[in-house]
């Protein structure tokens, strides 16, 4: 809530920054829709076979069942929006947190997910300020298109990241913001890309500041 708070001032009328949390299946904030309480019945028609009766259709035995625990993610994000745009993602900051980077298939899933929004040239940052589990998510994703980070040879643990895919010309393109971080050092300001040619800084040093005081952490 502190980096929308930060963000919101900054932001043109037509975006707007939007917090999300989810804890997997124990715990979650979001946009929530109800179903009312009185079941709503849905029409529906079955196919039928040549002689114009109904023919009933089964799925045969799966091919394949095997136990299988894809887990669920934790998300601790801030998604940005062009309401001009029908409410298109433009932006998202991840947190990172330690059930993120706890097994190597937590990982995979967060690295997948900020891949997938790249691609769909969704500006997006992370945040890993977990120093108990020594994982780079932000190397993890380059190491999906076979690239590295020449700041990042010795694999800092916490860091902060801002990644935007975009084209030039016919070329495919990603371009990163990167900073390793230190305990005890000031955090830096990561852009914020809206749109191809208009950022916003989001400076998470105040934001964690008031954190700080709104929780009274010393």
């Amino acid at each position: 809530m502190a980096l929308v708070q930060e963000l919101a001032p900054l932001l043109p009328p037509d975006f707007a920054a939007e917090p999300r949390v989810h804890l997997g299946r124990y715990f979650e904030i979001d946009v929530c829709a109800f179903e009312k309480d009185a079941p709503h019945v849905r029409e529906w028609t079955s196919a039928t076979d040549a002689g114009g009766t109904a023919a009933a259709w089964s799925a045969s035995a799966p091919t394949m069942t095997i136990d299988a625990d894809l887990g669920e993610q934790y998300d601790y994000e801030v998604l940005i929006y062009d309401q001009s745009r029908a409410r298109t993602l433009v932006a998202a900051v991840e947190i990172v947190s330690p059930a993120n980077k706890d097994r190597p298939e937590s990982r995979r899933a967060f690295v997948a997910k900020c891949a997938a929004l790249i691609q769909r040239q969704v500006c997006v940052s992370i945040i890993d300020l977990v120093t108990t589990r020594h994982f780079n998510l932000y190397m993890e994703l380059l190491a999906l298109i076979d690239r590295s980070d020449p700041a990042f040879v010795r694999s800092p643990p916490i860091y902060a990241v801002t990644c935007r895919g975009r084209k030039v010309g016919a070329t495919p393109r990603l371009e990163s913001w990167a900073y390793p971080l230190a305990v005890g050092q000031a955090l830096p300001s990561l852009p914020i890309w809206l749109t191809e040619d208009l950022c916003v800084p989001l400076h998470l040093e105040p934001a964690y500041e008031e954190t700080c005081r709104v929780l009274r952490i010393g």
